[in-house]
Order: structure tokens, then C-alpha cells, then sequence
């Protein structure tokens, strides 16, 4: 299904810290019923989000939005349906999608993090799935499992179309996942580091009080993942602290370094924000959300931290992004921090799921 977004946009207005013009910031999509995580585009103008198998309803794994927040599973229904009692075939199911996304060349990838019931010793159905835009069908899957555990949640994705290479981030135990999309083999650096691992010692907070899940502390370990336009360096982070790392791709890829000596190779980029996602424009920005505070920030090639959108409690855990050629960001709004897990078991979710647009300058 193609669909044009144009169809689709409620305009609200938001303050943006560059001078003092307002910022138009554009409703795509809303879900009032099920938790999307991510958002991905295409560059015919095609969108698309995800839903992971969590607490609370569940219906598809992947879908397309359409004009007046319609939404058709796809790739098809087959891919979204699977029975969480009787198991089957993970290999050629979506399990818990985690995210999607759009690479420069068009095609679509997506992150099945995998489900623990019904997965025979630590094949939870952990893979990648790459899907042909074109003719709307899987291309291929890559299989995660051989090198995770079933600790493991693969969270976030980047993809260098050049040397053909997918990077991910592993929030279960804190790590990052490297696929060969050539040959296909995987493997998995940095795993259990201190640069992919939360630091304990900061406290994630909302609205001034530390945010606790289920009577603990919060803590998701490596998260966030960019590329640098020129796939020169990955950027990642833990989602509960303020601490952004990087590495050249070039010492990711270099299976001759042990693990301590990529770990030297890691370089502190500086202290800015807790983030779920993040993404790179083409003039080298890097976009991440304030979950404290409910902001939108990017650091600029000087590595100074400008505010896009001010805070605003609409801006509900913005979670992933994805940056067009036109310059547009979308972003994808999960509400993460309005679960019950937070509230005592209670219901805190004050609005929709969103995608939303911003046209950046």
C-alpha cells in the first residue's frame, strides 16, 4: 500500500530554541490503543512503524500508515501472526519487533528482539529482517541468536550500504551486534563494557523524582545508535545516562583487536542527555530526545547541545527517529515513562502514541 502523508497531518504549534520563530510540528499518526516504538520512511513518502510484543494489547508487529491513521500489517499478515502459546516457526515470524528502519538505498530493516516463551534454549527468534520495498517482500533473514544470550534484547540499527555492514545495539546486557550482510555472519563486541553498560550511579528522573520501575531503579544499558553521514564513526549510548559514546567503524571491523583494545578505542564524546534514539542529518547534527524533560536537543558538529522543541509534555518519550532527504525529522512517541510499571501498577498514560514531523532548518 502506498500511501501519501499528506492526508494524515494535524499541525500543532511548539517554541524551537533557534531564535524566536515557531516551530510547526506535524501529527502523522496516533495509536489510543497499542505502544509503537519506531518509525521509518521511505523515499517515496511511505511510513511505517512498529509495535513490540509488551505488556498491554497487541495486534501487529510491523505495519504502514495510511491516511486517517489507518494501518495495514506488512509486510502481510502472515509475518505479523504468530501464536504466543503453540510457538512455531520464529525464523519466519515477527516475534517483538523493536525497530524499523529505512536505509539510503531504500531498504527496509527490521529488529525482531525475539520472544522467551515457547524458544528452544536461546534461540528466542532473535533476527534481522531485510524487506524489498519494491516488490513489498522479505529479502532475507539474518539470524541474531547464535550470538546472544537470552539476556539479550537487540534494540537499535544502523546500516552502512557501502561496506554492507549493520550495527545494533544489545539493551539487555549492553553490547553491539555486527553483521556481515554479505556472508551473513554475526558477532558481538563491547559486550558487558562500561561504555555499554548504565551507569548505576545515575539516577534517571521525570518531573524531579527518580524514575522507578516496579519498586527498582531504571536502568537499560546500550541503546541509541547513529552513523555519521560518512559511516566513519558510530555513535551509541545507554538509554538511563547522560554519558555519549563513539568509535570508528573502522576499528569495529577490525576483528584483529582484542576486546580490551577496542575498548581503548572508544572515545567519551561528553555528558548531554538520556536519550532513547538518536540520528544524524546530512550536515553531520546529531538529534536526541530529553526523556527528563521532555526536549528535543541535537549536537552540532562543534559538539554544542542546541534545543530543537523546548520541553512540552506532549513530547512523550520520543523514541526513534528518522531524518529525510527533504529534511523533514520524524519521530515516534512511546510514552515509555506512563506505564504502569511506573505508576504503582496504574494506568499513567495521559495521550495517543504518535508520529510526528518537524521540519528542520
Amino acid at each position: 500500500m502506498k500511501s501519501s502523508i499528506k492526508n494524515t497531518l494535524v499541525a500543532v504549534l511548539l517554541f524551537v530554541g533557534f531564535g524566536t520563530k515557531a516551530q510547526t510540528v506535524e501529527t502523522v499518526f496516533e495509536d489510543d490503543t497499542y505502544q509503537l516504538t519506531g518509525v521509518a520512511v521511505s523515499k517515496s513518502g511511505r511510513v511505517f512503524t512498529n509495535y513490540p510484543r509488551w505488556a498491554g494489547p497487541y495486534q501487529y508487529a510491523l505495519v504502514e500508515v495510511g491516511k486517517n491513521n489507518q494501518k495495514t500489517p506488512f509486510p502481510d499478515v502472515q509475518w505479523n501472526t504468530w501464536d504466543v502459546e503453540k510457538g512455531g516457526d520464529k525464523a519466519n515470524h515477527f516475534l517483538c519487533v523493536q525497530a524499523v528502519v529505512i536505509d539510503d538505498k531504500d531498504n527496509m530493516w527490521v529488529v525482531d528482539a525475539g520472544y522467551a516463551k515457547n524458544a528452544e534454549g536461546s534461540d528466542k527468534g532473535q533476527k534481522l529482517v531485510k524487506i524489498n520495498l519494491k516488490t513489498n517482500t522479505v529479502e532475507k533473514v539474518y539470524p541474531l541468536y547464535p550470538v546472544l544470550s537470552a539476556k539479550s534484547y537487540a534494540n537499535d540499527i544502523r546500516i552502512d550500504t557501502k561496506k554492507n555492514i549493520a550495527y545494533l545495539t544489545n539493551s539487555g546486557e549492553g553490547g553491539i551486534i555486527i553483521v556481515d550482510l554479505k556472508s551473513g555472519k554475526v558477532r558481538q563486541v563491547l559486550l558487558a563494557t562500561p561504555v555499554t553498560k548504565a551507569d548505576t550511579t545515575y539516577i534517571m528522573k521525570r518531573n524531579g523524582a527518580p524514575l522507578i520501575s516496579n519498586g527498582k531503579p531504571f536502568f537499560v544499558h546500550s541503546d541509541g545508535i547513529a552513523l555519521t553521514p560518512d559511516a566513519a564513526q558510530l555513535y551509541f549510548k545507554s538509554l538511563t545516562d547522560n554519558k555519549l559514546y563513539r568509535i570508528a567503524t573502522s576499528d569495529l571491523n577490525d576483528k584483529n583487536l582484542s576486546e580490551a583494545q577496542l575498548l581503548q578505542r572508544v572515545k567519551l564524546v561528553g555528558t548531554f542527555t538520556t536519550t532513547d534514539g538518536m540520528a544524524f542529518d546530512e550536515k553531520g547534527n546529531l538529534y536526541l530526545g530529553d526523556l527528563e524533560k521532555r526536549e528535543l536537543i541535537r549536537i552540532n558538529p562543534q559538539l554544542k547541545a542546541e534545543t530543537v522543541l523546548p520541553a512540552n509534555e506532549d513530547l512523550a518519550w520520543p523514541d526513534s527517529y528518522h531524518v529525510t532527504d527533504n529534511d523533514w525529522l520524524y519521530i515516534s512517541l512511546s510514552r515509555i515513562d506512563e506505564e504502569p510499571r511506573f505508576h504503582n501498577s496504574e494506568n499513567g498514560r495521559k495521550g495517543p502514541y504518535k508520529i510526528i514531523r518537524v521540519k528542520l532548518d
